[in-house]
């Protein structure tokens, strides 16, 4: 069971859909369930119920709504991130970025990041997935190996948010399980590494 300092692994997940029973939301469920199974505190931020504001919007930081502080405060006391996002026009979503505009190095510096991405089309949601690759490793984060697109979004999930193709759910899995095991050996302290 993943713990650091004697607390259970916390990994939250940030959904880039405002829709309603979106897949990204079905997606990143599936990706928590991985890391819920070994041991991880688990929670899905949804983006849509927090009031943001657009970076540079707003002069003074201080004078941000209190949800972008909230947003950030979860953010940074989490070991692991997932990252879930529908691609559109080729690269993640506009609402993920603003979130992401609004955070940095002490959000992200050091964390554990799993990414997710769905895609209305065939092709599935690479150049999302690419991108924000790129912007976690910016943040100097550090991102498992494994991300998971899921092409066709519309008919790969069930009406209760499962994916039909259980192959790739368990790769949607194992990106969660992976950010919660990695962040587990990277929070390790030196006793427990010996």
């Amino acid at each position: 069971m993943p713990q650091t300092q004697n607390k259970p692994i916390a990994v939250v997940a940030l959904c880039g859909s405002l829709r309603e029973g979106s897949s990204t939301h079905a997606a990143l469920r599936i990706a928590l369930s991985g890391a819920e199974e070994v041991g991880a505190a688990v929670e899905l931020l949804e983006l849509g119920a927090y009031q943001l504001v657009f970076q540079g919007s707003v002069s003074n930081e201080a004078d941000y709504p209190p949800d972008v502080f909230a947003l950030r405060e979860k953010v940074k006391r989490a070991d692991g991130i997932l990252l879930g996002s529908p691609e559109y026009h080729g690269s993640f979503s506009g609402v993920l970025k603003s979130a992401l505009d609004l955070m940095g190095f002490a959000e992200f510096e050091d964390k554990v990041i799993g990414l997710v991405g769905v895609s209305g089309g065939r092709m599935g949601a690479a150049n999302a997935l690419s991108m924000l690759r790129i912007v976690g490793t910016a943040l100097r984060a550090w991102v498992v190996p494994n991300d998971v697109s899921i092409p066709r979004s519309s008919e790969a999930f069930d009406a209760h948010g499962n994916l039909h193709d259980a192959e790739l759910a368990a790769r949607v899995k194992s990106v969660g399980r992976d950010v919660a095991l990695f962040a587990a050996m990277h929070n390790q302290t030196p006793e427990q590494k010996t």
